[in-house]
């Protein structure tokens, strides 16, 4: 009877702890008071994720109108920009696919990959993924003109979400086997994954279980997310991302198998051994509308989005200086 009393109470206690540490408990950092600093971006970083997840819409192999009319839509903004646009395609359920490749040109033996996925989950798609193809979008214009020793691939791919999530079939998968097999020296990978979503409400923010401990309860920072092996270009991308923006910013180096820590194209370049960071709002962790019809583009914070891309705009900036 004893014995069956100790293990009740311990299950009780783990059950109130892991339950208490998925919210955070952290002292949050300062909010972003910047609002009104760059007009011009929201304004275009809305008009991005007003015409893929309200004119487009869900976007998918499924719908293959749709989706190659949002690839039509990302390559006609590459080649606005000056870019050459570059395709690899392949076949999935009948349908020719597309990643769509807008590269700055540099060292050869110095590649930046800057990716984001176009595609959806049977929804409109605002945040995830429009947010992250906005980002992407106006990145490849800010660095248009600017000079860079490194050449940057900016990558809209394509086939993430399920049925094709975590498989061969990824778009980001194809690319990175391809790479690997080409010997394509990637220096770094920069993966954005929803960045439209933000909250100053306290417990705003949820966390797997234990995490909470340790960062913010408010919904207020962008975060970046890597493995062991990207630990340097997580600690980089912080640093220069803190020079560019007044953005609060959190990042973990962790076990891949903590939940939500894979989920995006990042993956598929860790599973190739090359360095990689996901650049992300932290998903379901705290948009409730994830992967739901509710998923549209009214609900992002486009003042917020905008002054993220500027950060990520210095942090491309000193990732594509050699070392």
């Amino acid at each position: 009877m004893r014995r069956i009393f100790i293990i009740i109470l311990f299950g009780v206690i783990a059950f109130v702890v892991i339950k208490v540490s998925t919210s955070g408990w952290k002292f949050s950092k300062k909010s972003f008071s910047g609002h009104g600093k760059n007009p011009e971006l929201v304004e275009i970083l809305k008009s991005h994720v007003y015409k893929l997840a309200h004119v487009i819409g869900d976007r998918s192999v499924y719908k293959p109108d749709k989706l190659n009319e949002a690839a039509d839509y990302i390559t006609e903004q590459f080649s606005s920009y000056g870019y050459d646009v570059e395709f690899q395609t392949y076949t999935l359920m009948g349908q020719t696919t597309r990643n769509i490749i807008a590269c700055k040109k540099g060292k050869p033996d110095e590649v930046v990959i800057v990716g984001a996925h176009y595609d959806t989950c049977f929804n409109p798609g605002a945040n995830d993924n429009a947010s992250a193809v906005a980002g992407l979008l106006e990145l490849a214009r800010l660095m248009s003109d600017k000079e860079t020793d490194c050449a940057i691939k900016f990558i809209a791919f394509v086939n993430e979400e399920p049925p094709f999530f975590k498989t061969e079939n990824m778009g980001s998968c194809v690319y990175a086997k391809d790479a690997k097999k080409r010997g394509e020296k990637i220096k770094a990978v920069i993966i954005l994954e929803m960045i439209g979503s933000y909250s100053d409400e306290p417990k705003s923010q949820k966390y797997p279980p234990l995490f909470g401990l340790f960062y913010p309860s408010k919904a207020n920072f962008i975060a970046v997310v890597g493995n062991f092996s990207s630990k340097w270009l997580v600690k980089k991308t912080v640093t220069a991302f803190e020079k560019g923006a007044e953005f609060p910013i959190e990042s973990i180096v962790t076990f891949d198998f903590v939940p939500g820590v894979d989920f995006s194209d990042h993956w598929s370049f860790w599973r190739e051994g090359y360095p990689a960071v996901m650049v992300t709002d932290t998903a379901f962790y705290r948009y409730s509308h994830y992967h739901t019809h509710l998923d549209t583009y009214e609900k992002l914070d486009y003042e917020s989005m905008a002054e993220v891309v500027k950060g990520l705009e210095s942090v491309l900036m000193e990732i594509g200086i050699s070392f």
